[in-house]
């Protein structure tokens, strides 16, 4: 393989969960193919927009491709990974940084093409569904912090 340039690609996502009265804490995921186009299950996330912050980008992307809004809290953590982009012949070094964030209580809007499916799972559910090893780590991090201040979810 030619050696391509490299340079440097930062996204934002989030983790977001739910604490519902069944006692277990949901967790959002979405559907969406591959470079080899497989479905494969794994956590919103998206590239920052000129001026956005990452929390800012985080929050859009995961209404974007879920359709569902979100309070953010704290940086859960950051997977870095190398991919070819084969059509500009660039390789990537990517940083996707995760936020935990916590449903907002409203419906759900319409969501971008982007997720073939949008799907609530319970935080095991997702641990076996999740098609990459560092977001499940991230989903186990969630699972473990404490639960949502009240201030901060919609009652219902």
């Amino acid at each position: 393989m030619p050696r391509y340039p490299t340079r440097r690609a930062t996204s934002a996502g989030g983790v977001v969960c739910d604490d519902r009265g069944d006692g277990r804490r949901w967790v959002l995921l979405i559907a969406r193919r591959n470079a080899a186009g497989k479905p494969q299950w794994t956590l919103p996330k998206g590239g920052i927009e000129p001026g956005e912050t990452e929390q800012q980008a985080a929050l859009r992307e995961v209404r974007e491709e879920t359709g569902h809004g979100a309070v953010i809290g704290q940086l859960l953590g950051t997977i870095d990974y190398w991919f070819v982009w084969r059509p500009d012949r660039v390789r990537y070094h990517k940083y996707v940084h995760y936020y935990l964030m916590w449903w907002d209580g409203q419906p759900a809007g319409e969501h971008d093409d982007e997720a073939e499916q949008v799907e609530w799972v319970p935080s095991d559910i997702a641990l076996v569904r999740l098609a990459h090893r560092n977001e499940r780590r991230l989903v186990e991090l969630a699972t473990r912090r404490a639960a949502t201040p009240v201030d901060v979810r919609t009652e219902r």
